[in-house]
């Protein structure tokens, strides 16, 4: 899946044959907060998993800590337990 980081509108975008699948973000102190999900309405969900599984690679690659904010983004980290070494000391999900 190929990933774009548009800087400028601060968020991560891959077209699929749905439409834009787009996960909105934050840097600061070396934390990405991810704030906001969008997608079509008949976006197939396993899309946007392979779809945020890939952002988590960015954010390991990268060497930053994941903070989600927005609810479907927590609710991945809780199905998929792999990832919570990305989320910063404290915060328990």
């Amino acid at each position: 899946m190929e990933i774009k980081d548009n800087e400028l509108l601060r968020q991560f975008e891959n077209h699929t044959e749905t439409g834009l699948l787009a996960v909105e973000y934050a840097i600061q102190e070396r934390k990405l907060f991810l704030t906001k999900l969008n997608h079509a309405e008949n976006q197939d969900p396993e899309s946007i998993n392979e779809f945020l599984k890939s952002v988590m690679s960015i954010a390991e690659e990268r060497k930053l800590r994941v903070v989600p904010t927005h609810p479907k983004i927590t609710s991945f980290f809780r199905k998929n337990p792999v990832y919570k070494e990305l989320l910063p000391p404290g915060i328990k999900i």
